[in-house]
């Protein structure tokens, strides 16, 4: 087996690929023989990446379509098939911040984070998860945060709209499964225009994108493995973040002064178990409570 993850022959669409964490992942995944659809909303930012990616020898197209409509997402796919006859892989990347803290939030500041973020991934997704099927292969990357898996005082409306592409990311992993199709998400940090002065200048130096995106190649590659994953990745490091379950108390006839008095083996760490679906987590309580497995 080569050593190389190569991609030659396939055909990736990074949204919001025109600066940042999009650019270097269009940057790499063409260095690695991919054709990309370098989508943007400012044509001005997807084309110099493609004259990049072209005159370093590789094949790339601008798109300037939207990913907070369904049209828009419809679209970049139709335009990835149309100028290269496939799609392989989603990086959905694009993104926006308004940020807020909770008791300041307001609907016109909440909904074009969720437009773009949860619904944007969602509606380019959909069309390229259908082409995908029909051709029994595809790897979606999503991208989540630290501000959703963990929390992040003043983010209210960017933590549950990546807490929701995790949701997104398992169920397509069990759903796109059986049809080739492998879903991850990464939790990247790195110095970007949405991070610009909240990073002091050491950490600016050691969080370049271009130390995100080999996370990224090798969730879109084909000899991954993982399906469902979640990823932090950050200046070089990577590393699985996982939702686990303790062991909890039972009693059959529970009352609120059971939790109470049982609090701290309810939350007792040792013996915890990650399930891998809600029906996973069913046969693991049954399991627990000596009941018959589904």
């Amino acid at each position: 087996m080569s050593t190389t993850l190569d991609f030659t022959g396939r055909v990736a669409l990074v949204t919001g690929a025109g600066a940042g964490l999009g650019r270097a992942h269009a940057l790499e995944l063409a260095r690695r023989g991919s054709a990309v659809v370098v989508n943007d909303l400012a044509p001005e930012a997807a084309l110099p990446v493609v004259k990049e990616i072209i005159a370093a020898g590789g094949q790339a197209v601008a798109d300037s379509h939207s990913v907070a409509t369904p049209e828009g997402g419809a679209a970049m796919v139709s335009a990835a098939i149309s100028e290269f006859g496939r799609l392989d892989i989603v990086v959905n990347n694009a993104g926006l911040v308004r940020d807020k803290t909770f008791a300041k939030m307001t609907p016109e500041l909440l909904d074009p984070v969720l437009d773009v973020h949860l619904k944007g991934a969602f509606y380019v997704s959909q069309p390229a998860y259908a082409h995908m099927k029909e051709a029994g292969y595809g790897r979606l990357v999503f991208t989540s945060s630290a501000a959703g898996l963990f929390g992040n005082f003043g983010q209210t409306s960017y933590g549950a709209a990546k807490m929701g592409l995790v949701g997104l990311t398992r169920v397509l992993a069990l759903e796109g499964g059986k049809y080739g199709i492998q879903s991850n998400s990464i939790a990247p940090i790195a110095a970007t225009a949405m991070s610009a002065g909240l990073l002091d200048k050491e950490w600016e130096l050691r969080l370049k994108p271009e130390l995100v995106s080999p996370a990224v190649a090798w969730l879109a590659h084909e000899r991954c493995p993982s399906n469902g994953g979640v990823y932090s990745v950050a200046a070089g490091r990577i590393a699985r973040v996982f939702i686990a379950e303790t062991r909890g108390f039972y009693s059959p006839e529970l009352a609120a002064e059971d939790i109470e008095n049982n609090w701290q083996t309810i939350c007792d760490e040792q013996g915890y178990v990650v399930p891998t679906s809600a029906e996973n987590e069913r046969d693991v309580l049954a399991q627990w409570l000596d009941l018959p497995v589904a």
